[in-house]
């Protein structure tokens, strides 16, 4: 089976930083593109930052310039340096991956079980 964990979460103060971590394990063969998505109490989940295999990013319009994914593939692990928090960037973080698991498999999607980050005014 194919995991995706996540870690780093917690509290902080606006205007703090955290750092989100997501590491894929289990019998995998590739992985494509990897992000982050959250979801607010109340809202439905959405893309905060993504990642290609060759690096290529892409963020939500209300993150940029404050937060910042990375990758390690030799790791196969999904970063999301998180700056200048909000409060509004309180929300339940998912890490999303797509995976094969054999050479001649298709990619398939994968979610991380959520981790909570809240930001205090």
């Amino acid at each position: 089976q194919v995991q995706l964990v996540e870690s780093g979460g917690g509290l902080v103060q606006a205007g703090g930083s955290l750092r989100l971590s997501c590491v894929a394990s289990g019998r995998l063969f590739s992985i494509n593109t990897m992000g982050w998505y959250r979801q607010a109490p109340g809202k439905q989940r959405a893309l905060v930052a993504a990642i290609t295999r060759g690096s290529s990013t892409n963020y939500v319009d209300s993150v940029k310039g404050r937060f910042t994914i990375s990758r390690d593939n030799a790791k196969n692990t999904v970063y999301l340096q998180m700056n200048s928090l909000k409060p509004d960037d309180t929300a339940v973080y998912y890490c999303h991956a797509e995976i094969s698991r054999t050479a001649w498999s298709t990619y398939n999607d994968y979610w991380g079980q959520g981790t909570q980050v809240t930001v205090s005014s």
